[in-house]
């Protein structure tokens, strides 16, 4: 297994070549490229098949090098410093990342996530989730990328009904009357779909306002969605709920 390190100061590529020797990740050859034009060359010509990638080089960004690269046939992990709007892309294009100083542990996550998807190539419709939701697109045309234990969906957002907490899980309801368990819990969607306009409406809920199709006032309260759909609204949470439905409909 050939690994590609790009990132424009040699110490930072050299304390993570040595960080997967001692991981114990079972690999032939680490290889390095210091900017964005060398590392475009060097997967050409070694055919990688785990790239780490630093997002802020002198070149360009590790971003302007993907938008170069047709059909990426490697796994990918981003390496950078703590920007949470990028982070926010990566997790919502399911993208693997690192932060900056990479700890240990999260490596070996990481590496074993990449070596355990190398023969997943999905990464194209990745990034192109990836730089829609750099690019700030806010409509709900886009895209979502979900894992259950089994598969990786590619989910238009305005698909979605709701999302239910199940324990440190989180299962989406889709309009297709299909369901999907992700092992990441509900706070973390609220952070990502939020953003778009999507309502936590009791702490296991959270619903897209663009399905709600009724505001059912009896028994403590709960919000009606496409389908015939009953969603609880906490008493905490129904005056909010309420006044933002009622300036959707004005």
């Amino acid at each position: 297994m050939t690994i590609l390190i790009i990132d424009n100061e040699a110490n930072l590529r050299n304390t993570l070549k040595e960080l997967i020797k001692l991981s114990g990740f079972n690999f032939s050859i680490i290889i390095e490229a210091s900017g964005v034009k060398e590392g475009i060359q060097r997967i050409h010509s070694e055919n990688p098949d785990i790239v780490f990638l630093d997002i802020e080089m002198e070149d360009g960004t590790g971003f302007d090098l993907m938008k170069q690269i047709q059909h990426p046939q490697f796994q990918l992990i981003f390496v950078t410093a703590h920007n949470q709007y990028a982070i926010d892309a990566f997790r919502f294009s399911a993208i693997n990342y690192l932060l900056k100083p990479v700890d240990p542990d999260s490596l070996k996550i990481s590496l074993e996530k990449a070596s355990a998807n190398i023969k997943t190539k999905l990464l194209s419709d990745q990034i192109d989730i990836l730089l829609q939701q750099l690019a700030g697109k806010t409509d709900k045309e886009r895209r979502i990328v979900l894992r259950d234990i089994d598969n990786i969906y590619f989910v238009k957002v305005n698909d979605i009904l709701y999302c239910m907490a199940d324990g440190t899980y989180t299962r989406f309801y889709l309009q297709n009357q299909k369901d999907i368990l992700v092992s990441k819990n509900l706070k973390e969607y609220e952070n990502l779909l939020e953003p778009l306009g999507f309502l936590r409406t009791h702490h296991s809920y959270l619903v897209n306002p663009d399905k709600i199709t009724m505001y059912d006032k009896s028994e403590g309260g709960s919000l009606i969605l496409e389908g015939g759909v009953s969603v609880p609204v906490s008493q905490r949470k129904k005056e909010a709920i309420i006044s933002i439905l009622e300036k959707k409909n004005t």
